[in-house]
């Protein structure tokens, strides 16, 4: 079915186009012009911004459900949710845990049928269990354990292990990235306390993206600058960013922007169950999570995720940076789509999936559409 899209504003988001029509041919992306009108439908996205659908590769749940209940249900309900707020598709993102509890995430997925009214799953994000105490975060302490080759093994035959993070530094560290990076899958430095030379070793090795940056490392010291000076000076590596204004000072965030450029900077949102929901008390890797104000914290007082979703760290962007539309719709699509080498997802251009979002002047999400299918349309649209 041919589903034409007009008058909008498209974003690719290499450029800006106006006056532009985008036509959909069934799941894929048929052209982007001036002249071609005809269609079996039509939708009007007068006033709205079309963009890319947006790629979450760091986010453990929403709305009550979190990737570790292995359940269908739980993927169904965050993909629902996600799909409200432009993401078109995610990686599921595990915690460190018992070693049974994080192959049944796996498995839960690898089984999990495609939903119709959401975000895609394209997989898992293993966060954990191979990190460092130093750095733990809320990532529970009892369950981190040094890398497996049985475990991650097993990880690798479900065949929906994508992104793993790691901390390179600890016993077996730089063999699971060796190893797995040879059969395709992608790794992040996260929970970590490299130093510099151990960082640029493990970007050496085929690590390609950096874990919440800023959150669970070495900050910066000019005679120990650690991994982040690493990070903040290889353009072979990722950033993914909380972009909540809690995680990481808007300053930060602008000196991140200006030493990495937004090509290498990628939005996460790190949610947990308790997004999209009222303050109150949640769990996180068997822990109790208190939310107040919107801001998730375990007993110490660490942070524990987010409530964050993709269109308001969005809206956060523009007001955090000066940094035009197109390039923050690129951390939320573009980025991510290269990091996680999917090579039809990420832009708006002909022959790429038809993941697309229309978003209002205040970007707020008015419709989702995911390969061709619209799976979210605001009330208030049209």
């Amino acid at each position: 079915m041919r589903t034409l899209i007009q008058n909008g504003i498209v974003i690719t988001p290499q450029e800006t186009l106006r006056d532009h029509n985008l036509i959909l041919n069934d799941n894929q992306i048929e052209s982007i012009g001036s002249g071609d009108t005809s269609a079996d439908s039509i939708i009007n996205a007068k006033g709205c911004y079309i963009v890319p659908g947006f790629i979450d590769v760091h986010v453990h749940g929403a709305a009550g459900y979190d990737t570790m209940d292995a359940t269908p249900e739980a993927i169904q309900g965050m993909g629902a949710f996600y799909a409200k707020h432009g993401v078109t598709c995610y990686l599921p993102t595990t915690m460190t845990m018992p070693a049974a509890d994080i192959q049944a995430a796996l498995e839960n997925v690898e089984r999990c049928p495609q939903p119709t009214n959401g975000a895609q799953h394209l997989g898992v994000h293993v966060e954990g269990p191979y990190l460092n105490l130093k750095y733990k975060g809320a990532q529970p302490p009892e369950y981190f354990r040094n890398p497996s080759p049985a475990e991650y093994g097993q990880w690798l035959e479900t065949g929906v292990c994508k992104l793993i993070t790691v901390a390179p530094e600890i016993d077996g560290g730089m063999q699971i990235v060796q190893e797995l990076t040879a059969q395709g899958v992608e790794f992040a430095i996260g929970h970590s306390a490299a130093t510099y030379d151990e960082a640029v070793k493990a970007f050496d090795a085929g690590v390609r993206q950096v874990t919440h940056v800023f959150n669970g490392m070495v900050g910066l010291h000019h005679r120990e600058p650690g991994a982040l000076a690493a990070i903040l000076t290889d353009d072979r590596v990722d950033a993914q960013l909380i972009a909540d204004g809690i995680h990481v000072h808007p300053g930060m965030i602008r000196m991140l922007i200006r030493a990495k450029g937004a090509e290498h900077v990628m939005l996460i949102t790190d949610a947990i169950q308790a997004a999209g929901l009222s303050d109150g008390d949640y769990s996180l890797g068997g822990q109790q999570v208190t939310v107040k104000e919107g801001i998730a914290r375990i007993a110490n007082g660490a942070l524990a995720g987010s409530t964050l979703t993709m269109d308001k760290a969005v809206r956060n962007m523009m007001s955090f940076t000066d940094l035009p539309l197109h390039k923050v719709i690129g951390m939320a699509s573009t980025v991510p789509a290269r990091s996680m080498r999917l090579a039809t997802k990420g832009k708006l251009l002909a022959g790429y999936d038809a993941d697309v979002v229309l978003l209002n002047r205040d970007l707020e999400v008015m419709m989702t559409i995911v390969n061709g299918k619209t799976v979210y349309r605001a009330e208030v649209f049209n």
